[in-house]
């Protein structure tokens, strides 16, 4: 666990990080990302930080993937790629640089290393973790295997290095459903979220998909009936909700897809209210780009995802730690989960 007080005290030995209206003004450009989300005196307090930041990474030769849940101070700040997971582990294959800070949670960071061993991929925060990670294991996808032999395992990238190991391909919520449909068989196992999976089912009538009993702690709260209500109380709202939530509340959705459908589609659709089924930072970080567009309706936090901050992000550019490291032969197969969901999507265009 990191000691913030130590953090505090170490960074203010080499870094000037009182607000300042001086640093605010000069990274003006930076703020007007996010200045419908971020009052004036927030940024303040930020751009100290932001401008530590952004210098310390060409000093270590260093790149931020950030997550589209990250907070518009990391999503716009300091960030070099921006997406939902897909996109950030294809990024990974691509980046030149010598360390990867991960700005998300640490399947992630994980995912990155595992796709760059020699690369020093740094984790600001190792509590930063999954619901969805943390309800499946290596010994539960042997169970499943067990319960239905010959069927091939298709696994959510929110998980562990040794459940990804331990499954024959990696899915993202953008391609679940493709994935899917390209295995040779009637049945597929999918872990660890029950909800994708049955969301997925309705998409590829095909195929019997059987599932782990797992699901994400924000998207599992939202309801059918909440949504049913809002709609009342808000018409003309167009709903987009996250494959990670109850099918019941997916079909009560205007539109449902991945972190970077859901930004594509409002984008593409600019409706003049939209209520974002996911996430909070969310609707903070494309509200900006977006100024016709209104952002109404309850959000769900992830707690996990907010344990990232300037502060840590700084700190671990600064010290150099948390490396996150995989272990060898696990990273080897787990290697080829992810790559065979990589080599697939681009051979399917998605």
């Amino acid at each position: 666990m990191l000691d913030l007080s130590t953090v505090r005290t170490d960074l203010a030995e080499h870094y000037d990080l009182a607000p300042s209206l001086e640093l605010a003004e000069a990274t003006k450009d930076i703020y007007a990302r996010m200045d419908r989300v971020v009052t004036p005196a927030d940024w303040a307090v930020y751009a100290p930080y932001v401008v530590a930041i952004n210098e310390l990474k060409k000093k270590r030769g260093a790149v931020i993937l950030a997550h589209n849940y990250m907070t518009p101070d990391i999503y716009h700040g300091v960030a070099d790629f921006v997406g939902d997971s897909l996109q950030l582990a294809i990024k990974a294959t691509e980046v030149e640089d010598d360390v990867i800070v991960q700005c998300g949670v640490h399947f992630m960071a994980e995912t990155s290393k595992i796709l760059n061993p020699r690369k020093t991929v740094l984790m600001p925060d190792m509590e930063a973790g999954c619901s969805l990670a943390s309800s499946i294991t290596a010994e539960g996808v042997e169970q499943m295997r067990a319960k239905y032999p010959g069927a091939p395992v298709v696994t959510y990238v929110n998980t562990t290095a040794e459940v990804k190991a331990a499954s024959d391909i990696c899915c993202t919520s953008s391609n679940a459903a493709q994935i899917v449909a390209a295995q040779d068989s009637d049945t597929v196992i999918m872990t660890p979220d029950k909800y994708l999976a049955q969301n997925v089912a309705k998409q590829v009538p095909g195929k019997k998909i059987v599932w782990w009993d797992g699901s994400c702690i924000v998207h599992e709260q939202y309801t059918a009936q909440d949504l049913k209500e809002f709609r009342e109380w808000n018409p003309g709202t167009r709903i987009i909700a996250h494959p990670e939530c109850p099918p019941d509340v997916v079909a009560e959705a205007d539109y449902s897809g991945s972190t970077s459908g859901i930004i594509s589609y409002v984008e593409n659709e600019k409706p003049e209210k939209a209520m974002l089924v996911t996430e909070c930072s969310m609707a903070s970080n494309i509200s900006d780009a977006l100024p016709e567009v209104d952002f109404i309706g309850p959000c769900n936090m992830c707690p996990f995802m907010k344990k990232i901050t300037l502060e840590k992000v700084l700190y671990s550019l600064h010290t150099m730690t948390t490396p996150v490291e995989v272990d060898a032969a696990v990273a080897d197969k787990a290697r080829l989960a992810v790559q065979r969901m990589i080599d697939l999507s681009k051979q399917l265009g998605i």
